[in-house]
């Protein structure tokens, strides 16, 4: 499972049993972190996801900014309070290039509102994906 984290909603991604392909799932709109945290529990449990792919908002030079480190905590508390392994990816230009895919296939812009954060994070998932299986490849 992935999440792209935005300050007022939350893009959900899944992938197939076999984590070869990343579909958007849904958008949570942030509430109370307690339920944030619950919900995300209630989505993974639902779904038989074991680790959540969260996006790592570097800054173009590669540091990390404030987005970055309530990323990582959010990392820290998924792994504390829900028992799921996380890890981070690496997000820049994520929603551009979603932005412009929408825009190619002529999406409305309030349709594109409503999928943009749920494509962000089947982005995301897709290209850790796309990274673990380049791994085995190698491996074998």
């Amino acid at each position: 499972m992935a999440l792209d984290l935005g300050t007022k909603r939350v893009g959900v991604a899944l992938s197939d049993e076999l984590g070869l392909t990343a579909q958007g799932l849904t958008v949570i709109e942030r509430g109370s972190h307690q339920e944030f945290l619950a919900e995300i529990g209630r989505l993974a449990e639902k779904h038989g996801a074991t680790t959540v792919v969260l996006g790592l908002p570097r800054r173009m030079d590669g540091s990390l900014g404030p987005e970055a480190q309530r990323a990582l905590a959010m990392a820290r508390e998924i792994k504390k309070h829900l028992g799921l392994e996380t890890t981070t990816w690496d997000e820049r230009l994520t929603t551009a290039a979603v932005e412009r895919v929408l825009l190619e296939a002529d999406v409305s812009r309030s349709k594109r509102r409503k999928v943009r954060d749920k494509l962000a994070a089947a982005y995301i998932l897709q290209c850790y994906l796309d990274h673990l299986s380049a791994g085995r490849s190698r491996a074998e």
